[in-house]
């Protein structure tokens, strides 16, 4: 887990649901290659379809063997550990699935459009 702030925490202990398995019920449709989160305060977030169909996404909703709190995002939220956390949005009410990037809250304010924290992508692309 890494913060654009440049602080990482490591070893924590999530539940969820798999993204793979949630691609496989939902089955977008082949024209989709990105992914915009958007969340019940009305932040959103985007990513490529292909940072979300990753063995280590999920959607969360336990940490550390307790249910997620609305401090951390609860009731769900995404989880892509390899991308900075402004990717993994917290309190979740709808995943889109769309053909063309979208920015989101952050990306609209010059925040890199994928952010990935070991080459630094903080701002612009």
């Amino acid at each position: 887990m890494h913060c654009v702030t440049a602080w990482s925490r490591y070893a924590n202990r999530w539940q969820g649901v798999s993204a793979q398995h949630l691609l496989a019920l939902v089955k977008p449709l082949p024209t989709a290659r990105f992914v915009v989160f958007h969340a019940y305060d009305g932040y959103t977030t985007n990513l490529p379809l292909a940072d979300f169909d990753d063995d280590d996404v999920f959607l969360v909703h336990r940490w550390e063997g307790k249910p997620l709190t609305r401090e951390h995002g609860g009731p769900v939220r995404a989880l892509i550990p390899k991308l900075y956390l402004w990717k993994s949005a917290k309190w979740i009410n709808r995943i889109e699935f769309v053909a063309e990037d979208r920015p989101g809250f952050w990306e609209e304010r010059g925040y890199h459009h994928r952010g990935d924290p070991w080459t630094e992508q903080r701002y612009g692309d």
